[in-house]
């Protein structure tokens, strides 16, 4: 309260350096807010209690806030009883106080200004938070804290305080949940095919999954050939090409459908990962593609694929042994320099820790990669579509579906994940056990691969906010794409 009093009486000046803050700008805005209840809806979408330096005003502004939401009148009279009464402002008590504020208000026009004021102040109050850490660590650095850690912690608490205004944690009330929640609902309403997350393009994964959801860490897990990168890859071209950007109120772009890509590529070049897009969208094998065996037609039908695809939002990351940090700290800068909807890892068991204990034991490694994953989808608000390799156990069965067991070093990976996904095709081993021609098994074997060519089963082995089951889509190995299978009631009619 000391300040308030200084504030009355400007010709004394502090004995220390003090915080940058404007007492004035909150007692005038609490006045206009008193006067006209309707100043509040001008600064209440990105003023917080919290941003007031006066811990006195923050008391007035949460419970100003809370008589307007609940549609009642907040004014000196009605919000004494609801303060701490035994305070006092100088020679005066806290309702002597709030009426001296409503008395000395502003006009409602200049709301906006003075909340943009005590916002700006807040954050530069954060900001100097943040670097005087970064300077006692840098001094003070613990033993096992590497200038890279540092380097990192300083990164992540910045990104947030760029992103929301804070730079830690807290309690968040089930009222603001609520809201969130409530907007999410209306958000899916609007949204093109009423998903809660973003579409995958494949229609029938989107209605079992409702799409991928914000802070979500879905893991696609297969043994190699499945095409489980064909999946990941297909995914993310589809939410790239489908980006249709809206306008906020403070002047930033949100996606409307679809979204912004990050791939990190740890397996192929993105010269390899272009190759596959591009031989998806004009059905020309990628392997002809390689070896040049293409017509005049085909060529330009790659120029102009290539030239649409320099348009979409998709940034690939080709690093090699990327570590969970280094990965963090890119997506971070993404978000930043030109937003971020979705995340792409290919795959989990070719990144690296980044602490030395993590990196003498694999099972830890993972542990911590996948832990920082599922943080990281937190962090960003994003959904984080991560691959992994599945162990040779499943080559031992008859039944070579996959379970959650199979996952590689499985328990981190199956306890971290939302979603896990297994990508599984009968007609891969099928192939491989061909019987010589000619004989009545090649026969009954061909009758099987006509049943399961061209078709895959995408396995929903676990999902927290959905059920679990298959989903059968169809699959074409030399353009590696899946796509959705026609429904029966879209089948011409058979006749028997």
């Amino acid at each position: 309260m000391a300040d308030v009093i200084r504030k009355l009486n400007p010709a004394e000046k502090p004995l220390y350096r003090e915080p940058p803050n404007n007492i004035e700008a909150e007692q005038a805005l609490l006045g206009a807010i008193l006067v006209n209840n309707d100043a509040f809806y001008r600064v209440s979408d990105f003023l917080k209690p919290n941003h007031f330096y006066e811990p006195l005003h923050r008391k007035i502004y949460e419970v100003a806030g809370e008589f307007i939401r609940m549609g009642k009148i907040a004014n000196p009279v009605t919000m004494k009883t609801f303060l701490p009464a035994e305070e006092k402002v100088g020679e005066l008590t806290v309702a002597q106080y709030l009426a001296r504020l409503a008395a000395e208000a502003v006009t409602v026009i200049n709301a906006a200004d003075y909340g943009r004021a005590i916002y700006d102040l807040a954050i530069r109050r954060a900001l100097i938070t943040v670097g005087e850490d970064m300077v006692n660590i840098a001094f003070d650095a613990p033993v096992d804290m590497s200038p890279a850690d540092q380097i990192e912690d300083a990164e992540r608490r910045l990104f947030e305080l760029a992103e929301t205004g804070r730079y830690d944690g807290g309690f968040e009330s089930f009222g603001d949940a609520t809201k969130t929640a409530i907007d999410m609902a209306n958000a899916a309403f609007m949204r093109d095919g009423h998903l809660s997350g973003i579409a995958t393009g494949l229609r029938d994964l989107d209605r079992r999954m409702g799409g991928l959801q914000p802070s979500d860490l879905i893991i696609i897990a297969g043994r190699p050939g499945m095409g489980k990168t064909s999946l990941a890859t297909n995914i993310a071209f589809n939410i790239a090409s489908s980006y249709e950007p809206v306008q906020q109120a403070d002047g930033t772009f949100k996606a409307k459908n679809g979204g912004v890509v990050g791939f990190f590529s740890l397996e192929m070049s993105s010269e390899q990962l272009a190759t596959r897009i591009i031989s998806e969208q004009t059905e020309i094998p990628s392997s002809k593609i390689r070896r040049g065996e293409i017509t005049e037609a085909d060529f330009e039908k790659l120029v102009g694929c290539a030239q649409m695809m320099q348009k979409i939002p998709l940034f690939i990351d080709q690093t090699g042994g990327i570590s969970i940090a280094q990965l963090a700290a890119r997506a971070r800068r993404l978000k930043r320099q030109r937003g971020l909807d979705v995340i792409v890892i290919d795959y989990v068991q070719l990144m690296t820790g980044s602490s030395r204990r993590a990196s003498e034991n694999r099972v830890q490694e993972i542990t911590e990669i996948t832990t920082g994953l599922k943080a990281l989808a937190k962090e960003l608000n994003v959904p984080i579509i991560a691959l992994s390799q599945l162990s040779r156990q499943v080559e031992n069965r008859d039944d070579k579906r996959p379970q959650l067991a199979d996952l590689r070093e499985s328990g981190s990976i199956e306890q971290d994940a939302d979603v896990v996904l297994f990508v599984y095709r009968e007609e891969y081993y099928l192939k491989n056990r061909e019987p010589k021609p000619g004989t009545d098994e090649h026969l009954k074997w061909e009758a099987e691969m006509e049943q399961v060519r061209g078709k895959a089963e995408v396995i929903i082995a676990k999902q927290r906010h959905g059920p679990t089951g298959t989903v059968n889509l169809g699959f074409q190995g030399e353009f590696t794409r899946f796509f959705d299978l026609a429904e029966d009631s879209h089948l011409p009619e058979r006749f028997d």
